[in-house]
């Protein structure tokens, strides 16, 4: 069974029609910042501080990357957390800013602490609701020397100062490559055509790649092809081929080969060719470096140094992990909605082709159906067509008045539809404003905390870091987000969002949001291979939020799109992204994500024992059923406030409705699909439970049935699950981090290989049974025989 595209299938078919390339790696990257310094009270400066913690300090003139360490943090010592830490930076001019940080108090009646945190304001951004679930109100400083950051002009003071410590020097970055250019080539760039195109071009098969592509399910046969296509990309820029020369050459590859219709053909070619050669000409590095960037897994493991980086971790020793704590049963809770890959389609359109030779159907443009069993449903399609705007406005509306006890929503991106070929950037934003408008309306007052999909960009996945600042600059997107996103996030947010599209909230005291932009860990999105490292310094601002969270006592929930194990995730960004993970596993509660579309989840596990799990990653479901699935949304009920709250989830609920049903009597109905822990009868839902369920599920047939119904919504359209489906489906819940299944897959498929017939025995006894019933089949076809040489037959 091959699953139907995650997010992004003609993202990358794009590739295919600039043969098969859609990314291209760079160079090394110079970096420069400010030390900083956290002290403990007492230290005699800050300067000794450092010394006695064994760290060298960063020159404050220096341009270059200072060792592996850009923080200095001096040795807290024994109760960090009860503690004050005065943040310390040198100024060019000498000066010295401070901000403290103090120790947490309690919000007054509710034991819970009120932490102040840094990039969030210290006001809490979910006020109470007269609903089920009430929440305390926010307390006044415990206090009067609390002198936490208050005011929004402050905050964004704060917030631009540590961005000029996280801050990276790109001009000499930009300048090598330009030097690379016009620099000596090695063997790869050679006279003549590559070798691997000539072979390529006659050997893969071309709709098995459209598919992999699609699916983010990669082989061979995708790699050869991915090498195909960046060897002749590369071949005709060295060539001196202009870009219009190779947009049109790629047109014409695109349709002679029936790769897409004509019209997809040229609006990809005209959409994405321009990037794609821009970035290409910036690059120096081969088809085999680049297509496993790329693909990954499925093109083997060359080795990239321009693409092999870490992140940096103060240096502040790692509490010491307690005793997982279940939450208390019937304690308050906060209901939490969760939405993602909406795909409204504006131009769907009822009784059309829905089953059309195109990324996306169901459109005017596709011409009416030849026949009703190809006619697009009043509600949608289980084909290749996006979410009608009656049945957005129908689940929101439904939702509206079955849960008004809704307490905030987490809103995990992809809204534009999968007409990849024909978007631009005003209607990627004017449906942005619509569907803000919308949920404004129908939540009023209720928080809502969004993260940013793969789809809202024009070209899709295209995401270039900062530094990139003509005319493909992603300002033009980041800017509107801030101002739509203004009316549930603090203006302290403003210069995250409109730098990388990410954000740190305290929703309450003691608990905090933080909404990454997965689209830096995308690799559809070619510009990371001018350079990868932490693009927007995201990460490392990620580890700065998470180390304060920490000093703070605050529990934290992370959002965002692409789950950080999926294949779509490049591999050294996952793989540093784990090592966050399994750092600040005591902060880090859960984390919630979308983009594949099913109704799944990721599983963490201790770097040094795998069969420890430290951390949950829920992905919900998709609105859209592109395709063969059921539109669905997520419920969560997350440990609310109380003397020992863990902000954990208690429990959630997948709701859905019937397609099939909704289009044949024109009436959608949404229920409530299952309960995971009465259905999987889990005693709760913290890691370790999550990773007996598992094992459970690999060894249990039933059971996995179970769960593959409910990874499918229950669609009455979804394909059979074999042997090799179900391994690939059990690794995916083991992968919290992509491209290493080796690692964390081994074990567990083996033991479903020992418990299904796939050693010789079971060849030999398929091969026997495949013998006799075709033995068994030659006397009624030798008594058929004379009917067909006759003509009777």
């Amino acid at each position: 069974m091959i699953p139907p595209p995650s997010a992004a299938p003609a993202a990358l078919l794009s590739t295919i029609a600039l043969l098969l390339v859609a990314c291209v790696s760079g160079g090394p990257v110079v970096r420069s910042g400010d030390a900083v310094t956290v002290e403990a009270p007492g230290a005699a400066s800050s300067g000794a501080a450092v010394a006695e913690a064994g760290v060298e300090p960063l020159p404050q003139d220096s341009d270059e990357w200072s060792g592996e360490d850009d923080w200095n943090v001096a040795e807290p010592g024994v109760g960090m957390g009860a503690e004050r830490f005065q943040v310390v930076e040198g100024s060019e001019s000498g000066d010295v800013t401070s901000n403290a940080v103090d120790a947490v108090g309690d919000v007054a009646g509710t034991g819970v602490p009120d932490g102040g945190g840094s990039g969030g304001g210290s006001g809490s951004v979910l006020q109470p609701r007269n609903r089920t679930h009430v929440l305390p109100a926010r307390a006044a400083p415990t206090q009067a020397g609390d002198n936490r950051l208050h005011s929004d002009e402050q905050l964004d003071v704060e917030t631009a100062r540590q961005f000029q410590l996280l801050r990276i020097n790109y001009t000499s970055l930009l300048a090598d490559l330009a030097d690379m250019e016009g620099g000596p080539l090695d063997l790869r760039a050679g006279r003549g055509l590559p070798r691997i195109v000539d072979k390529a071009l006659w050997l893969f098969d071309l709709k098995q790649v459209v598919q992999e592509i699609e699916t983010s399910v990669m082989s061979k046969v995708s790699c050869t092809a991915c090498k195909a296509g960046v060897g002749l990309i590369q071949h005709y820029l060295r060539g001196g081929k202009s870009r219009d020369d190779i947009n049109k050459i790629v047109y014409q590859f695109c349709v002679s080969l029936k790769i897409q219709s004509p019209r997809v053909c040229e609006g990809l070619t005209e959409l994405f060719g321009g990037e794609v050669v821009h970035v290409l000409k910036r690059v120096s590095l081969g088809p085999e470096e680049i297509c496993s960037f790329v693909i990954g897994d499925a093109c083997g493991d060359v080795y990239n140094p321009f693409h092999e980086w870490k992140v940096v971790f103060p240096p502040v020793p790692k509490p010491e992990v307690p005793e997982p704590k279940v939450p208390t049963e019937g304690a308050p809770t906060f209901k939490v909605l969760h939405l993602s890959d909406t795909h409204f389609d504006p131009y769907y359109q009822e009784g059309t082709n829905a089953d059309c030779n195109e990324p996306l159907c169901c459109r005017l443009t596709n011409g009416p159906a030849l026949s009703s069993l190809t006619a697009a449903g009043r509600w949608g399609d289980y084909r290749k067509c996006d979410t009608p705007k009656r049945t957005v406005d129908n689940m929101l509306q439904h939702i509206a008045s079955t849960h008004p006890d809704i307490d905030y929503i987490i809103w995990t991106g992809d809204l534009p539809p999968h007409d990849v070929w024909n978007q631009t950037r005003e209607e990627n934003l004017s449906i942005l404003k619509e569907t803000v408008a919308q949920m404004a309306q129908l939540f009023p007052g209720i928080p809502i905390f969004p993260a940013l999909g793969n789809h809202e960009a024009a070209p899709v996945n295209s995401f270039p870091p900062p530094f990139v600042q003509n005319d493909y600059s992603i300002n033009w997107l980041y800017d509107e987000l801030d101002a739509q996103w203004r009316q549930w996030l603090p203006s302290s947010v403003s210069r995250t969002v409109r730098r990388g599209a990410f954000y740190s909230v305290l929703v309450r005291p003691g608990f905090r949001i933080i909404s990454l932009n997965m689209n830096y860990c995308n690799n559809k999105n070619w510009w990371l291979l001018l350079n990868s490292t932490d693009p927007a310094k995201e990460l490392q601002w990620f580890i700065y939020e998470l180390q304060s969270a920490e000093f703070n006592e605050e529990k934290v929930h992370v959002i965002g799109h692409i789950p950080p194990g999926h294949s779509d995730c490049l591999k050294v960004w996952s793989r540093n992204f784990y090592r966050i993970i399994n750092r600040y596993e005591s902060t880090i509660v859960s984390l919630f994500f979308g983009h594949t579309h099913y109704d799944e989840f990721e599983l963490f596990y201790d770097t040094e024992d795998l069969g420890r799990a430290v951390s949950i990653a829920y992905i919900g479901p998709s609105v859209t059923p592109y395709y063969d699935l059921n539109p669905g949304y997520r419920i969560y009920y997350v440990d609310g406030d109380h003397k020992d709250t863990t902000r954990a989830v208690v429990d959630h609920e997948t709701w859905v409705m019937n397609l099939k049903d909704a289009n044949v009597y024109d009436y959608p109905l949404w229920y409530k699909e299952y309960s995971v822990r009465e259905t999987y009868e889990m005693p709760s839902l913290l890691p370790q439970e999550w990773d007996t369920l598992i094992n459970k599920i690999a060894q249990d047939g039933p059971l996995f049935d179970t769960y593959y119904r409910h990874y499918w919504k229950n669609s009455p359209v979804r394909p059979l699950c074999d042997g090799e489906c179900k391994k690939r489906m059990i690794c995916d819940l083991r992968s919290g981090k992509s491209h290493d299944r080796k690692v964390l897959c081994q074990e567990i498929e083996s033991r479903i290989d020992a418990n299904t017939r796939t050693g010789w025995r079971a060849w030999i006894y398929n091969g026997l049974a495949l013998s006799m019933s075709m033995i068994m089949a030659i006397p009624s076809f030798t008594y058929q025989l004379p009917k067909y040489v006759f003509g009777l037959g």
